[in-house]
């Protein structure tokens, strides 16, 4: 089995590194909620090294020049007075400034962790797959911008080496209640209201009193994941070759059933999961309860991968619908289910 790096873990008073190289921080709610999460942290004793491109919205659909942004990413990944880096934001074009990211200065650079979701795949993936390193699929900066629950906790103790599990959640809050919520109050808490059930394939496994597997994490945005495939930024095929078991972590945001379908379909048969042993499915965002022809957010999902006769769990407290679980990319994990709920354990040596 391939060993992927565990970089150190954030000590009080480390450095933590803000770029942009998807969405930055220029409009609200997300000004508002940025500098909530800048004090919190400063309160817990850490420092700040913020990147101009935090501040910058002349790009379309990420912060500004794909260039600028890559190299400010770059250049806070390689520098030692930075010790972690959280992306500002999420954003729709991040992959025009993946062309940029100088892969190769990062491998030297002794291993640091990064932490975003969403947009943030196309740093992440290649980061763990071609590069060996664990990454935090996690909060944005933003989403530190607001009174800290489950899931703000989890991510600073995983940041900290406190932790080395995650576990889900009882509630969720749809995405409008959200959306509504920060609209009245940019630092409002989630407002919680759907209780989490989640879903699982072959229906078989449904009478299982506990459901265990193991493998390393990886996985992300499927709206990236299909964009990158096939790309010079996919490195799969030899990632399959280092690691005997893998878990894929598949959400979706902009994606409808049929999107989902299409994009499942075109990572099976890119070869993506020869070597998968489960799959952890995430509540949609535009999927959401959305039906095309017949075509829902489950059988989108399963149909696909029913062939492969692996285990697969859907509506799990992971992607844009929140809470979502952080989750170390690259770790080999322990998953366990059991009641309704799920347990990630994360090997972190």
């Amino acid at each position: 089995m391939n060993k992927i790096q565990t970089p150190p873990f954030l000590k009080k008073a480390d450095t933590i590194g803000i770029t942009a190289p998807s969405f930055g921080c220029t409009i609200e709610p997300y000004i508002t909620r940025f500098k909530d999460a800048l004090k919190q942290f400063e309160n817990l004793g850490y420092k700040f090294k913020i990147g101009q491109t935090v501040y910058k919205n002349d790009g379309l659909g990420i912060s500004t020049d794909p260039e600028v942004a890559a190299k400010e990413l770059v250049d806070f990944y390689c520098d030692p007075l930075v010790h972690l880096i959280i992306s500002a934001g999420g954003g729709e074009l991040m992959c025009e400034t993946l062309s940029h990211i100088d892969f190769e200065r990062i491998k030297k650079a002794p291993a640091k962790w990064f932490m975003g979701y969403s947009d943030n795949t196309n740093f992440i993936f290649p980061l763990v797959t071609g590069c060996n390193v664990k990454a935090i699929y996690g909060p944005n900066i933003t989403g530190f911008g607001k009174p800290w629950e489950e899931t703000e906790i989890q991510s600073i103790e995983l940041m900290e080496g406190k932790r080395n599990s995650v576990s889900g959640y009882e509630l969720f809050q749809m995405p409008e209640d959200g959306t509504e919520a920060k609209a009245a109050n940019p630092l409002s808490p989630y407002v919680l209201s759907q209780k989490k059930i989640i879903k699982m394939y072959p229906k078989t496994l449904e009478q299982a009193s506990c459901i265990t597997f193991n493998g390393v994490l990886t996985g992300g945005c499927l709206d990236v994941l299909a964009n990158l495939a096939g790309t010079s930024f996919d490195f799969v095929e030899e990632f399959n070759r280092q690691n005997e078991k893998i878990i894929w972590v598949l959400e979706a945001c902009d994606l409808s059933p049929m999107g989902i379908r299409r994009a499942i379909w075109q990572l099976k048969e890119a070869g993506w999961f020869k070597k998968a042993s489960g799959f952890l499915i995430g509540r949609p965002l535009a999927a959401w309860n959305q039906n095309m022809m017949g075509v829902d957010q489950y059988n989108a999902v399963t149909d696909i991968l029913k062939p492969l006769g692996l285990p697969i769990f859907m509506d799990v407290d992971i992607g844009h619908i929140s809470p979502a679980m952080p989750l170390v990319m690259g770790a080999h994990t322990f998953v366990k289910i059991q009641d309704g709920n799920i347990n990630l354990t994360f090997d972190l040596n």
